[in-house]
Protein backbone atom coordinates (compact mmCIF):
# COMPACT_ATOMS: atom_id res chain seq x y z
CA UNK A 1 0.00 0.00 0.00
CA UNK A 2 0.95 3.08 -1.14
CA UNK A 3 1.46 6.07 1.93
CA UNK A 4 0.05 9.39 1.32
CA UNK A 5 1.73 12.29 1.05
CA UNK A 6 1.36 13.78 4.41
CA UNK A 7 0.75 17.76 4.94
CA UNK A 8 1.83 20.55 6.93
CA UNK A 9 -2.05 21.78 8.77
CA UNK A 10 -3.45 18.26 7.70
CA UNK A 11 -6.05 16.72 10.24
CA UNK A 12 -5.22 13.02 11.27
CA UNK A 13 -6.67 10.61 13.44
CA UNK A 14 -4.06 9.18 15.98
CA UNK A 15 -4.19 6.39 18.53
CA UNK A 16 -1.85 7.28 21.50
CA UNK A 17 0.41 4.22 22.45
CA UNK A 18 3.24 5.48 24.13
CA UNK A 19 5.41 8.22 25.58
CA UNK A 20 8.43 9.63 24.48
CA UNK A 21 11.65 10.50 26.44
CA UNK A 22 10.43 14.30 26.25
CA UNK A 23 6.86 13.82 27.53
CA UNK A 24 5.01 13.68 24.12
CA UNK A 25 2.38 10.83 23.31
CA UNK A 26 3.45 9.11 20.31
CA UNK A 27 0.91 7.11 17.86
CA UNK A 28 1.42 5.77 14.40
CA UNK A 29 -0.36 6.93 11.22
CA UNK A 30 0.28 4.81 8.01
CA UNK A 31 3.07 3.44 9.51
CA UNK A 32 4.50 6.42 10.36
CA UNK A 33 5.27 8.21 14.17
CA UNK A 34 3.60 10.83 15.23
CA UNK A 35 4.57 12.95 18.05
CA UNK A 36 1.64 14.73 20.14
CA UNK A 37 2.45 16.98 23.31
CA UNK A 38 -0.47 16.92 26.04
CA UNK A 39 -1.82 13.21 25.17
CA UNK A 40 -1.86 9.94 27.03
CA UNK A 41 -1.52 6.46 26.09
CA UNK A 42 -4.85 5.34 25.46
CA UNK A 43 -6.50 8.49 24.16
CA UNK A 44 -7.87 8.68 20.72
CA UNK A 45 -7.23 12.05 19.04
CA UNK A 46 -7.62 14.30 16.28
CA UNK A 47 -4.20 15.75 15.70
CA UNK A 48 -2.98 18.97 13.28
CA UNK A 49 0.25 17.99 11.66
CA UNK A 50 2.52 21.24 12.37
CA UNK A 51 5.91 19.96 11.52
CA UNK A 52 5.98 17.55 9.01
CA UNK A 53 9.35 14.51 7.88
CA UNK A 54 9.42 12.04 5.49
CA UNK A 55 9.34 9.43 8.48
CA UNK A 56 7.74 10.94 11.35
CA UNK A 57 5.86 14.31 11.90
CA UNK A 58 4.73 16.61 15.47
CA UNK A 59 1.10 17.58 15.63
CA UNK A 60 -0.67 19.06 18.19
CA UNK A 61 -4.37 18.14 19.60
CA UNK A 62 -7.40 19.54 17.32
CA UNK A 63 -9.72 17.72 19.41
CA UNK A 64 -10.10 14.77 22.11
CA UNK A 65 -12.36 12.02 20.72
CA UNK A 66 -11.62 9.17 23.37
CA UNK A 67 -10.02 10.12 26.43
CA UNK A 68 -7.55 7.45 28.08
CA UNK A 69 -8.02 6.11 31.25
CA UNK A 70 -4.67 7.78 32.19
CA UNK A 71 -5.59 10.73 31.71
CA UNK A 72 -6.59 13.49 34.77
CA UNK A 73 -7.99 17.22 35.05
CA UNK A 74 -4.27 18.79 35.92
CA UNK A 75 -3.82 20.42 39.38
CA UNK A 76 -2.44 23.89 38.08
CA UNK A 77 -5.02 26.24 36.44
CA UNK A 78 -2.55 26.92 33.73
CA UNK A 79 -1.07 23.41 33.17
CA UNK A 80 -2.01 23.73 29.05
CA UNK A 81 -0.14 26.91 28.99
CA UNK A 82 2.76 26.67 31.14
CA UNK A 83 5.94 24.94 29.96
CA UNK A 84 6.97 24.49 33.67
CA UNK A 85 5.70 20.43 33.49
CA UNK A 86 4.48 18.42 31.07
CA UNK A 87 2.58 15.62 32.76
CA UNK A 88 0.35 16.83 34.87
CA UNK A 89 -2.59 15.53 32.70
CA UNK A 90 -1.35 12.06 33.41
CA UNK A 91 -1.91 9.94 36.82
CA UNK A 92 0.68 9.86 38.73
CA UNK A 93 0.86 5.84 39.02
CA UNK A 94 0.79 5.94 35.21
CA UNK A 95 3.52 8.11 35.21
CA UNK A 96 5.73 5.72 37.41
CA UNK A 97 4.83 3.05 34.83
CA UNK A 98 6.16 5.37 32.14
CA UNK A 99 9.16 6.87 33.54
CA UNK A 100 10.40 2.91 34.16
CA UNK A 101 9.62 1.65 31.02
CA UNK A 102 11.85 4.87 29.52
CA UNK A 103 14.68 3.39 31.79
CA UNK A 104 14.54 -0.12 30.46
CA UNK A 105 13.77 1.28 27.37
CA UNK A 106 17.12 3.35 26.96
CA UNK A 107 19.19 0.17 28.48
CA UNK A 108 17.54 -2.10 25.80
CA UNK A 109 17.64 -0.14 23.00
CA UNK A 110 21.11 1.89 23.44
CA UNK A 111 23.06 -0.16 26.18
CA UNK A 112 22.44 -3.56 24.81
CA UNK A 113 21.17 -4.92 27.57
CA UNK A 114 18.21 -7.37 26.73
CA UNK A 115 16.56 -7.78 29.93
CA UNK A 116 17.81 -5.13 32.44
CA UNK A 117 17.16 -5.43 35.95
CA UNK A 118 15.27 -1.92 36.25
CA UNK A 119 13.41 -1.98 39.90
CA UNK A 120 9.85 0.12 40.26
CA UNK A 121 10.59 3.21 40.73
CA UNK A 122 11.80 4.86 43.82
CA UNK A 123 9.10 7.69 45.23
CA UNK A 124 8.73 9.48 48.32
CA UNK A 125 6.36 12.07 49.31
CA UNK A 126 3.65 14.15 47.36
CA UNK A 127 4.03 14.32 43.97
CA UNK A 128 3.31 18.05 44.49
CA UNK A 129 5.07 21.09 46.35
CA UNK A 130 8.57 18.91 46.31
CA UNK A 131 10.45 21.65 44.83
CA UNK A 132 12.75 23.21 46.73
CA UNK A 133 14.66 25.29 44.51
CA UNK A 134 12.37 27.58 41.72
CA UNK A 135 14.12 30.41 39.35
CA UNK A 136 11.48 32.24 37.13
CA UNK A 137 12.15 34.30 34.08
CA UNK A 138 11.07 38.21 34.68
CA UNK A 139 9.30 39.94 31.94
CA UNK A 140 6.80 42.91 31.64
CA UNK A 141 2.80 42.42 30.75
CA UNK A 142 1.18 44.43 27.83
CA UNK A 143 0.03 46.96 30.39
CA UNK A 144 3.42 47.11 31.97
CA UNK A 145 3.38 45.23 34.97
CA UNK A 146 6.33 42.68 36.26
CA UNK A 147 5.64 38.95 35.50
CA UNK A 148 7.04 36.33 36.75
CA UNK A 149 6.55 32.71 35.71
CA UNK A 150 7.52 30.07 33.50
CA UNK A 151 7.28 30.51 29.66
CA UNK A 152 4.73 28.89 27.40
CA UNK A 153 5.09 25.54 26.08
CA UNK A 154 7.66 26.05 23.00
CA UNK A 155 8.23 29.57 22.92
CA UNK A 156 9.14 32.54 25.04
CA UNK A 157 5.55 33.85 25.97
CA UNK A 158 5.84 33.98 29.85
CA UNK A 159 2.83 32.21 31.79
CA UNK A 160 2.53 34.84 35.18
CA UNK A 161 2.58 32.30 37.90
CA UNK A 162 1.83 33.68 41.56
CA UNK A 163 1.83 30.35 42.68
CA UNK A 164 3.15 26.93 41.54
CA UNK A 165 1.87 23.68 42.66
CA UNK A 166 5.26 21.96 42.13
CA UNK A 167 7.42 24.45 44.40
CA UNK A 168 7.55 23.86 48.13
CA UNK A 169 4.30 26.12 48.86
CA UNK A 170 6.07 28.16 51.57
CA UNK A 171 7.40 30.27 48.19
CA UNK A 172 4.35 30.97 47.06
CA UNK A 173 4.37 34.38 48.89
CA UNK A 174 7.22 35.38 47.79
CA UNK A 175 6.41 34.94 44.28
CA UNK A 176 3.24 36.62 44.72
CA UNK A 177 4.77 39.52 46.48
CA UNK A 178 8.40 40.42 44.82
CA UNK A 179 7.01 41.34 41.99
CA UNK A 180 5.36 44.75 42.65
CA UNK A 181 8.47 45.28 45.05
CA UNK A 182 10.34 45.29 41.95
CA UNK A 183 8.05 47.65 40.35
CA UNK A 184 7.49 49.78 42.41
CA UNK A 185 11.41 50.71 42.19
CA UNK A 186 11.97 50.91 38.93
CA UNK A 187 14.30 48.49 38.05
CA UNK A 188 14.10 47.57 34.43
CA UNK A 189 13.56 43.85 33.07
CA UNK A 190 16.04 42.55 30.70
CA UNK A 191 15.29 42.20 27.19
CA UNK A 192 17.08 39.38 25.58
CA UNK A 193 16.57 40.34 22.59
CA UNK A 194 17.85 43.91 22.69
CA UNK A 195 20.63 43.04 25.62
CA UNK A 196 19.13 45.54 27.79
CA UNK A 197 17.50 45.68 31.31
CA UNK A 198 18.25 44.71 34.39
CA UNK A 199 16.82 42.25 36.07
CA UNK A 200 17.00 38.28 34.41
CA UNK A 201 15.65 35.94 36.85
CA UNK A 202 13.58 35.82 40.10
CA UNK A 203 15.48 33.08 42.41
CA UNK A 204 13.85 31.18 45.64
CA UNK A 205 15.28 28.28 47.68
CA UNK A 206 14.19 26.59 50.62
CA UNK A 207 15.50 24.24 53.04
CA UNK A 208 12.70 21.87 53.20
CA UNK A 209 13.86 20.33 56.86
CA UNK A 210 14.81 24.14 57.67
CA UNK A 211 12.34 26.15 56.44
CA UNK A 212 15.21 28.51 55.72
CA UNK A 213 14.50 30.75 52.33
CA UNK A 214 17.44 32.26 50.32
CA UNK A 215 16.01 35.10 47.52
CA UNK A 216 18.16 36.14 44.66
CA UNK A 217 17.65 38.14 41.75
CA UNK A 218 19.81 37.63 38.61
CA UNK A 219 21.01 41.03 37.18
CA UNK A 220 22.86 41.97 34.29
CA UNK A 221 25.20 44.09 36.20
CA UNK A 222 25.60 45.29 40.35
CA UNK A 223 23.39 48.89 39.48
CA UNK A 224 20.58 48.77 40.67
CA UNK A 225 19.48 51.32 42.74
CA UNK A 226 18.19 50.74 46.33
CA UNK A 227 18.42 47.25 46.32
CA UNK A 228 20.16 47.48 49.94
CA UNK A 229 17.28 48.83 51.80
CA UNK A 230 14.78 46.47 49.58
CA UNK A 231 16.88 43.85 50.72
CA UNK A 232 16.81 44.64 54.67
CA UNK A 233 12.47 44.89 54.00
CA UNK A 234 12.59 41.15 52.85
CA UNK A 235 14.58 40.11 55.59
CA UNK A 236 11.93 42.17 57.93
CA UNK A 237 8.50 40.96 56.02
CA UNK A 238 9.59 37.28 56.07
CA UNK A 239 10.69 35.54 58.99
CA UNK A 240 12.07 32.64 57.55
CA UNK A 241 14.23 34.71 54.93
CA UNK A 242 17.95 34.32 55.48
CA UNK A 243 19.28 36.09 52.74
CA UNK A 244 19.01 37.85 49.70
CA UNK A 245 21.65 38.06 46.86
CA UNK A 246 22.80 39.25 43.58
CA UNK A 247 23.85 37.47 40.54
CA UNK A 248 25.56 38.67 37.98
CA UNK A 249 25.17 37.70 34.37
CA UNK A 250 26.12 40.27 31.62
CA UNK A 251 26.17 37.59 28.68
CA UNK A 252 23.85 37.43 25.91
CA UNK A 253 23.54 33.47 27.07
CA UNK A 254 20.27 31.01 28.15
CA UNK A 255 22.55 30.25 31.15
CA UNK A 256 20.63 31.58 34.34
CA UNK A 257 23.31 32.04 36.60
CA UNK A 258 26.81 34.18 35.94
CA UNK A 259 29.70 33.26 37.51
CA UNK A 260 29.49 35.63 40.65
CA UNK A 261 26.96 36.22 43.27
CA UNK A 262 26.94 38.66 46.15
CA UNK A 263 25.30 38.59 49.38
CA UNK A 264 23.43 41.80 50.06
CA UNK A 265 21.82 41.40 53.54
CA UNK A 266 21.70 38.57 55.53
CA UNK A 267 23.66 35.25 55.11
CA UNK A 268 24.90 34.04 51.60
CA UNK A 269 23.81 30.17 52.41
CA UNK A 270 20.98 28.52 54.01
CA UNK A 271 20.91 25.24 56.17
CA UNK A 272 19.33 22.14 55.05
CA UNK A 273 19.35 18.89 57.04
CA UNK A 274 20.12 15.98 54.78
CA UNK A 275 20.78 12.46 56.02
CA UNK A 276 21.41 13.30 59.51
CA UNK A 277 23.77 16.03 58.66
CA UNK A 278 23.80 19.61 58.30
CA UNK A 279 25.15 21.45 54.72
CA UNK A 280 25.45 24.82 54.00
CA UNK A 281 23.36 25.58 50.30
CA UNK A 282 23.90 28.83 48.19
CA UNK A 283 21.82 30.43 45.47
CA UNK A 284 23.56 29.04 42.88
CA UNK A 285 25.01 25.66 44.53
CA UNK A 286 23.85 22.11 42.60
CA UNK A 287 21.56 20.57 45.41
CA UNK A 288 18.50 18.30 44.16
CA UNK A 289 15.39 20.18 44.24
CA UNK A 290 13.65 16.77 45.46
CA UNK A 291 15.29 16.39 49.01
CA UNK A 292 13.67 13.83 50.11
CA UNK A 293 13.34 11.53 47.49
CA UNK A 294 17.42 12.30 47.37
CA UNK A 295 17.75 11.28 50.80
CA UNK A 296 15.39 8.17 49.62
CA UNK A 297 18.21 7.05 47.07
CA UNK A 298 21.19 7.84 48.87
CA UNK A 299 19.50 4.77 51.40
CA UNK A 300 19.22 2.36 48.30
CA UNK A 301 22.87 3.11 47.92
CA UNK A 302 24.03 2.83 51.50
CA UNK A 303 21.84 -0.35 51.55
CA UNK A 304 23.25 -1.67 48.53
CA UNK A 305 26.58 -1.19 49.04
CA UNK A 306 26.48 -2.11 52.55
CA UNK A 307 30.08 -1.02 53.26
CA UNK A 308 32.01 -2.44 56.07
CA UNK A 309 34.06 0.47 57.14
CA UNK A 310 37.21 -0.55 55.54
CA UNK A 311 36.46 0.61 51.94
CA UNK A 312 37.77 3.64 50.25
CA UNK A 313 35.23 5.37 48.29
CA UNK A 314 35.70 8.11 45.17
CA UNK A 315 33.11 10.15 44.74
CA UNK A 316 33.29 11.76 40.75
CA UNK A 317 31.36 14.47 40.15
CA UNK A 318 30.15 15.16 44.13
CA UNK A 319 29.34 18.68 43.93
CA UNK A 320 29.33 20.00 47.56
CA UNK A 321 29.41 16.55 48.89
CA UNK A 322 25.59 15.33 49.38
CA UNK A 323 26.64 12.25 48.80
CA UNK A 324 29.83 12.02 49.43
CA UNK A 325 29.42 12.83 53.22
CA UNK A 326 26.81 10.74 54.30
CA UNK A 327 28.85 7.94 53.33
CA UNK A 328 32.00 8.85 54.76
CA UNK A 329 30.09 7.37 58.15
CA UNK A 330 30.42 3.57 56.58
CA UNK A 331 34.23 3.86 54.93
CA UNK A 332 37.50 4.17 55.67
CA UNK A 333 38.56 7.02 53.60
CA UNK A 334 36.25 9.06 50.74
CA UNK A 335 37.69 11.31 47.97
CA UNK A 336 35.51 13.38 46.18
CA UNK A 337 36.38 14.79 42.43
CA UNK A 338 34.98 17.87 41.07
CA UNK A 339 35.44 20.59 38.85
CA UNK A 340 34.01 23.62 40.19
CA UNK A 341 36.67 25.12 42.69
CA UNK A 342 33.27 26.70 44.33
CA UNK A 343 31.13 23.73 44.97
CA UNK A 344 34.87 22.14 46.53
CA UNK A 345 35.72 24.95 49.09
CA UNK A 346 31.75 24.36 49.88
CA UNK A 347 32.42 20.79 50.61
CA UNK A 348 35.06 20.66 52.37
CA UNK A 349 33.01 23.65 54.94
CA UNK A 350 30.60 21.14 55.01
CA UNK A 351 32.87 18.43 56.10
CA UNK A 352 34.66 20.70 59.02
CA UNK A 353 31.08 22.15 60.13
CA UNK A 354 29.92 18.05 60.70
CA UNK A 355 33.47 16.86 62.33
CA UNK A 356 34.27 14.51 59.23
CA UNK A 357 37.32 13.95 58.90
CA UNK A 358 38.23 10.74 56.86
CA UNK A 359 37.42 12.79 53.45
CA UNK A 360 39.27 14.90 50.96
CA UNK A 361 38.16 16.99 47.98
CA UNK A 362 40.66 17.77 44.93
CA UNK A 363 39.53 20.38 42.33
CA UNK A 364 39.86 19.19 38.45
CA UNK A 365 37.88 17.21 35.59
CA UNK A 366 36.82 13.82 36.85
CA UNK A 367 39.11 12.58 33.18
CA UNK A 368 41.72 13.81 34.43
CA UNK A 369 42.05 13.13 38.18
CA UNK A 370 40.73 9.81 37.83
CA UNK A 371 43.44 7.71 36.31
CA UNK A 372 46.07 9.26 37.98
CA UNK A 373 44.60 8.91 41.49
CA UNK A 374 47.88 6.17 42.44
CA UNK A 375 44.85 3.79 44.40
CA UNK A 376 43.18 1.42 43.29
CA UNK A 377 39.38 2.47 45.21
CA UNK A 378 36.79 -0.35 46.27
CA UNK A 379 33.69 1.63 45.46
CA UNK A 380 33.19 4.37 42.63
CA UNK A 381 30.50 6.64 42.50
CA UNK A 382 29.66 8.44 39.75
CA UNK A 383 27.11 11.19 39.25
CA UNK A 384 27.97 12.91 36.07
CA UNK A 385 25.67 16.13 34.25
CA UNK A 386 23.68 14.98 31.34
CA UNK A 387 26.21 14.37 28.83
CA UNK A 388 27.28 11.51 31.00
CA UNK A 389 30.85 10.27 31.38
CA UNK A 390 33.89 11.51 29.36
CA UNK A 391 35.16 8.17 27.60
CA UNK A 392 38.66 8.79 29.46
CA UNK A 393 36.81 8.03 32.79
CA UNK A 394 35.09 5.02 31.32
CA UNK A 395 38.52 3.48 30.15
CA UNK A 396 40.10 4.11 33.85
CA UNK A 397 37.47 2.31 35.50
CA UNK A 398 38.44 -0.38 32.97
CA UNK A 399 42.27 -0.58 33.61
CA UNK A 400 41.91 -0.20 37.72
CA UNK A 401 38.93 -2.77 38.01
CA UNK A 402 37.05 -1.14 41.59
CA UNK A 403 35.41 -3.75 42.68
CA UNK A 404 32.07 -1.90 42.84
CA UNK A 405 30.53 0.73 40.72
CA UNK A 406 27.29 3.01 41.54
CA UNK A 407 26.64 4.89 38.48
CA UNK A 408 23.88 8.04 39.43
CA UNK A 409 22.25 9.58 36.19
CA UNK A 410 20.15 12.68 35.17
CA UNK A 411 19.81 11.40 31.97
CA UNK A 412 19.04 7.82 31.14
CA UNK A 413 20.18 7.69 27.62
CA UNK A 414 24.08 8.64 28.31
CA UNK A 415 24.07 5.92 31.33
CA UNK A 416 22.74 3.23 28.73
CA UNK A 417 25.92 4.51 26.60
CA UNK A 418 28.27 4.18 29.43
CA UNK A 419 26.88 1.12 30.94
CA UNK A 420 27.36 -0.53 27.66
CA UNK A 421 30.81 0.49 27.92
CA UNK A 422 31.54 -0.59 30.90
CA UNK A 423 29.95 -4.06 30.52
CA UNK A 424 30.39 -5.19 26.82
CA UNK A 425 33.77 -7.38 27.47
CA UNK A 426 32.13 -8.73 30.76
CA UNK A 427 34.45 -6.83 33.05
CA UNK A 428 31.17 -5.71 34.77
CA UNK A 429 27.44 -7.15 35.34
CA UNK A 430 24.64 -4.84 36.33
CA UNK A 431 23.21 -5.75 39.49
CA UNK A 432 20.53 -3.69 39.26
CA UNK A 433 18.73 -0.28 38.08
CA UNK A 434 16.94 1.95 40.41
CA UNK A 435 14.53 5.03 38.80
CA UNK A 436 13.82 7.27 40.83
CA UNK A 437 11.49 10.46 40.86
CA UNK A 438 13.38 13.68 41.17
CA UNK A 439 10.98 15.35 39.13
CA UNK A 440 7.10 14.33 39.16
CA UNK A 441 4.29 15.68 36.81
CA UNK A 442 7.77 15.72 34.14
CA UNK A 443 9.10 13.34 31.74
CA UNK A 444 13.08 13.81 33.15
CA UNK A 445 13.72 10.63 35.73
CA UNK A 446 16.98 9.75 37.28
CA UNK A 447 18.73 6.22 38.13
CA UNK A 448 21.23 4.52 39.79
CA UNK A 449 22.90 1.83 37.99
CA UNK A 450 25.05 -1.05 40.82
CA UNK A 451 27.59 -2.92 39.09
CA UNK A 452 30.18 -5.67 40.10
CA UNK A 453 33.40 -6.49 38.81
CA UNK A 454 33.19 -9.63 37.25
CA UNK A 455 35.14 -12.68 39.06
CA UNK A 456 37.30 -13.49 35.66
CA UNK A 457 38.40 -9.87 35.50
CA UNK A 458 39.23 -9.52 39.29
CA UNK A 459 41.70 -12.15 38.51
CA UNK A 460 43.56 -10.62 35.54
Amino acid sequence: MTKSLWLQGELIEVAIADLSDTGDGVGRFEERVVFVPDTVPGDRVLVRLIHVKPKYAHGKVHQLLEPSPHRIRPGCIVADKCGGCQWQHIDYEYQLIAKRHQVIQALQRIGGFAEPPVDPVLVTSSSLGYRNKATYPLDISATGQVQAGYYQKGSHHLVNLNQCPVQDPRLNPLLAEIKPDIQQRGWTIYDEKRHQGQIRHLGLRIGRRTGEVLLTLVVKDWNLPGIEQQAEEWLQRYPQLVGVSLNRNPERTNAIFGRETRCIAGVPYLKEVFAGLEFQVRPDTFFQVFTETAEALLQVIQSELNLQGHETLVDAYCGIGTLTLPLTKQVHQAIGLELQPEAVQQAICNAQHNGINNVEFQVGAVEKLLPNMGIIPDVVLLDPPRKGCDRIVIESLLASKPARIVYVSCKVATLARDLKLLCEDGSYTIQRVQPADFFPQTSHVEAAAFLVLSQLHKDI
